[in-house]
This record gives structure tokens, sequence and C-alpha cells, in this order.
């Protein structure tokens, strides 16, 4: 097989570029855009929730267009640098009376998943105002939650794809390179978990991860079609402890490289961190093809 590039895991022969190359031919006049959706339907390229995989399309398009196989039209729209552009969020108005009290008297807890809703910019805004490390808009798939004491946010937890390649979580699950490309989407990484500042509840935090490990197994199937089966995260020994998660069975399994998905020096670059993990249930080796 005569393979001239390879983009996020698909392999490009000299024949998909040709057909390409009549595809932009037959369509003089469609977009960049137009033209990866109808390569998607001409592949059946979808993402696992049955959506086409446009934007990855249409990069994969680019890097044919940039060494030279392909001629793309030119660029109709340029549209604007959101990190350049982008607003600063409005503060968020909230009663932040402070809320100390144990577990059993904070009464029922509603942890409402955000995505896609009303109150998805709740979530975002909470997270930028209140978290260290800001409010950075996801790729690829993800969840938020919202955690609700009757009327009163308490905290946010997000969730995303888990990193490709980790070194000690790779090791404890025991699949192979070939399975673990197979298999990561099966992964969740908690990207995010904020307790708002003038929340002061001893064990909140724990329970809360215990009941988020009870439901994004299915939470995730409904939103893209399959489900997780194992949570893991980084804790910055730097700033904390990570006892919430040692308090919720999460194990630690190492600690991360320092160096970044891209790293050509071979040298740590950024902050090294602990890893956590949790599998969902006692099968997970077998239901991530480790076994």
């Amino acid at each position: 097989m005569d393979v001239v590039l390879t983009h996020r895991g698909r392999a490009v022969t000299a024949a998909d570029v040709v057909a390409i190359r009549s595809l932009i031919a037959a369509h003089p006049h469609a977009s960049r855009r137009q033209l990866s959706a109808r390569l998607c339907e001409a592949w059946d390229w979808r993402q696992r929730n049955g959506a086409l995989r446009d934007m990855v399309c249409r990069s994969l398009m680019l890097a044919l267009d940039r060494a030279g196989h392909i001629a793309l039209p030119p660029v109709r729209k340029r549209p604007p640098n959101n990190a350049v552009v982008r607003r600063p969020r409005a503060t968020i108005a909230l009663d932040t009376t402070p809320i100390h009290t144990p577990l059993a008297a904070l009464g029922p807890l509603t942890i409402l998943p955000v995505r896609r809703t009303p109150e998805e910019a709740l979530y975002d805004g909470l997270i930028a105002e209140h978290h260290y490390l800001g409010f950075v808009r996801p790729v690829g798939e993800h969840l938020k939650y919202v955690v609700w004491a009757g009327e009163r946010p308490v905290a946010c937890l997000g969730w995303g794809s888990a990193p490709r390649h980790l070194e000690a979580r790779d090791r404890f699950i025991g699949w192979s390179p070939a399975t673990r490309r197979r298999n990561v989407h099966l992964l969740a990484y908690n990207t995010r978990f904020l307790m708002l500042p003038w929340v002061r509840v001893a064990h909140l935090a724990s329970h809360l991860l215990g009941r988020i490990a009870r439901s994004i197994g299915s939470d995730w199937e409904r939103a893209y079609g399959h489900p997780v089966h194992y949570l893991e995260t980084f804790v910055d020994p730097e700033r904390f402890r990570g006892t919430c998660y040692r308090a919720a069975n999460w194990t630690a399994l190492g600690v991360t490289t320092g160096r970044g998905p891209r790293d050509l020096t071979h040298r740590p670059n950024r902050p090294i961190k602990e890893v956590l993990g949790y599998p969902l249930t006692p099968r997970f080796r077998e239901r991530l093809g480790a076994s």
C-alpha cells in the first residue's frame, strides 16, 4: 500500500489522493468546509456518535495541500483568533455566603451535566473566575458538571479525552500500543475540579467523585455513543496532595515525565505531576482490551 501521509491515525494512499483531487475538480465552487464534509461522507468517516469528522478531515486536507499532494481552493473566510478577540467573561453574581456545615447537613445534592445546555455558561464562568488554571475551551469529547446544593452551586467538574500516551497509566492497564491507540477513547480525564471558595464541607469532594463515578459511564454513552471504563487525573504536588481522590479510592500510579506531547528535547519542560486513576469496573482491563 502506497501511503503518502498518515493523519490522526488514518493512512492516506496515493489512490486516496487521486480520489480527493477528483472530488475537488468535480466541485469547483465548493468551499474547503464543503469539500471536507463531502470527503467525510465519501469515506463514511464519522465520530463514534455518528457526526462527520469534519474538523479532522479539514486538517487532513490542509496537510495534503501543504505537502503538495492536492490543491485546495483559496480560503474564503478567516475566522477571528478567539485567543485575541474573545471578550473577558462577565463576573457571575452569586450568593457567596460561606457554607460551613457537615456533609449530612448540606441537604440533597444535584449533579447536573451541563454540556450543550443553558447552564454551560455558568460552568465556564465559574471555572474562569475561580479555578487556578482558568478556563480553556475543551477539544474533543468532554463533559461538564455543575453540582447544586438546593439553589446554590457548590462545585464544578470537567472531564475530557484522556492523553493518548501516559507511561504510568499504560503500565498499570497493561495494554499494548496498538490496543491503547484503539481504545484510549474509553478513558476520561478529570480536567477541572473546582470547589467554590466559600464552600467548606468536609468530605464533599470525595463524595462527589464517588457520585460522578457511578454516572459518568452512562452520561458519556448518551453524549458520544460509547461508555468510559476508567478515570484519571493529574495532581500537582507543589500545590495539592490529592487527598479527596485518595479518599475516593483513586490509586496513585506514578508521575508524569514533565514533557509535552510534542517534546523533541527529551528533557522536562513543565511541572512533573502525580498520576491517579480509578477503574469504573473490576473488569476494566478486559473492557479496555488489555486481557
